[in-house]
């Protein structure tokens, strides 16, 4: 087994390769990624919901070890934050360098599962170079559309750090 801070290190470096490579490249990952995920999860989140968002959610911050939150609003939403990512925080805390596309792995494959469960996600990267990140998912486009709107205006210098499964 790789060792985490190694496997981080790693990962860095197929993103900056991804990168180079071009969007093409990075879009292709992040599909095969997403169709990987939905074996893992798309089923639960099509049978209960936000609440299957919150029981698989809640088993990666216990395995992973995060420093996260997840608040369930039933039937409305579900946000997940993450105070501190252990793989990012890894890749700042040694030589690894992140690339600039590192912080959308996640959303990379988080959105597409949210579209094929039948929900609208918000992702809010915050800032690429500080291990911490939000999404909220939605039951009702409209209410993700409003969301969307407060996280854009906290980002006026760069839109790109505000994610979402519609447009």
């Amino acid at each position: 087994m790789i060792p985490s801070d190694h496997f981080v290190k790693f990962y860095a470096e197929i993103f900056k390769y991804l990168e180079k490579r071009g969007k093409g490249a990075v879009d292709e990952y992040y599909k095969t990624i997403a169709e990987h995920q939905k074996t893992h999860c798309l089923k639960l989140f099509r049978e209960k919901g936000l609440a299957g968002m919150k029981e698989y959610w809640d088993s990666i911050i216990f395995e992973e070890n995060c420093d996260a939150d997840a608040l369930l609003e039933e039937g409305r939403s579900y946000t997940f934050y993450m105070h501190g990512c252990p793989s990012l925080g890894k890749v700042l805390d040694n030589d690894a360098e992140a690339c600039g596309i590192y912080c959308s792995h996640c959303p990379g494959w988080v959105l597409p599962v949210m579209s094929a469960a039948g929900f609208y996600c918000v992702y809010d990267l915050i800032r690429r170079d500080i291990p911490r990140c939000t999404f909220k998912v939605f039951a009702s486009l409209e209410d993700a559309r409003a969301f969307r709107e407060v996280v854009r205006r906290r980002h006026p210098e760069d839109p790109g750090l505000t994610l979402c499964n519609f447009d």
